[in-house]
């Protein structure tokens, strides 16, 4: 007797190295591509999905309640705020994420926007772009650090933060960090000492009541002034007025950010103007290892489903659940 294929609704735009993976599932998984700003396709298809592939957009309370088949959430990746957990919850629906899969990549993007803030690698490619390159800048010398020579903090201290934690050793580079409480490891510091001490800070924390709006003025009025501040964990952490002012006022060096309070970030936002800003659209993740890794953490998962087994990585409790 033939198994009825598990439906996913992929809520992202597949390139061909998806599809062909995907088509490999074909007996058993019918997944239906929607970009996550096609409103039209996403609410003719949320009533008919039994599992969700969830990217960015924000799944609400309301989507959640016209997800009527649906057994389980997939985050393709590890952050959930952007997931109505207690909706799903009530409705039975399984939420799951995929902890570590995107780490080396944010990693590597982390240390990217690190570099490029530190070394002003925007003002210096826009300025040989335009003739201007030769003969340099006189304040390079001034204003540009190893990062070899320099402390930096990294505030949380999960995969990701390791990971860069490993670059940054290797590199020479003085490496302290926090966390919600004194961890034992030697590098620990409160998170005003260390954001009183580094050169550069990065962030890498998810969005919670706790962590939404942590670093404020009070916080940046901590750092030092020729010091950069890079995040690649969530925008909201950062109050973004006062980093604007902080950086406008000589308060702060430079930035370097993947990630805004509101996204797709808005074209009039103030800080995409500012020359001592790299940005770059919450893209750190996205590379072809990193989708791999999603992609075989998510079919496993609708494999376990299929066949009645326990789900893994679920980030809520769902009594009469899948599994």
């Amino acid at each position: 007797m033939a198994v009825k294929p598990v439906r996913v609704l992929a809520h992202f735009v597949p390139g061909d190295k998806v599809l062909d993976f995907v088509a490999q599932q074909a007996d058993w998984l019918d997944v239906r591509f929607c970009a996550e700003d096609d409103d039209a396709t996403f609410e003719r298809e949320l009533p008919e999905a039994d599992v969700i592939w969830h990217v960015l957009r924000p799944l609400s309370g309301a989507d959640v309640e016209r997800a009527v088949r649906c057994r389980l959430i997939h985050k393709l990746g590890a952050g959930v705020n952007t997931i109505d957990v207690d909706a799903a919850t009530r409705h039975g629906i399984a939420v799951a994420n995929m902890p570590g899969a995107n780490a080396a990549s944010v990693a590597e993007g982390t240390l990217l926007l690190m570099l490029a803030a530190l070394r002003r690698l925007p003002q210096l490619d826009r300025a040989t772009r335009a003739g201007r390159g030769w003969p340099s800048d006189p304040s390079l010398g001034e204003t540009v650090r190893d990062i070899g020579g320099c402390t930096v903090g990294l505030v949380g201290y999960g995969n990701v933060a390791k990971s860069v934690e490993t670059f940054l050793t290797a590199m020479g580079a003085d490496v302290v960090h926090t966390s919600t409480r004194d961890d034992g490891h030697p590098g620990w510091r409160s998170l005003s000492d260390l954001l009183a001490t580094s050169d550069v800070v990065s962030l890498h924390l998810p969005l919670t009541a706790a962590t939404e709006g942590m670093i404020d003025a009070e916080a940046l009025a901590t750092m030092k002034a020729d010091a950069v501040l890079v995040n690649t964990s969530r925008g909201a952490i950062v109050d973004e007025a006062a980093l604007m002012a902080a950086l406008r006022e000589g308060r702060l060096a430079a930035a370097g950010l993947d990630v805004f309070a509101t996204e797709p970030v808005e074209a009039d936002n103030p800080l995409l103007r500012l020359d001592n800003v790299v940005v770059t659209p919450h893209v750190t993740w996205y590379t072809a290892d990193t989708m791999r890794r999603y992609l075989v953490h998510a079919v496993d998962n609708c494999e376990r489903l299929r066949d009645g087994r326990h789900l893994v990585n679920l980030v809520n409790e769902v009594p009469d659940g899948p599994g």
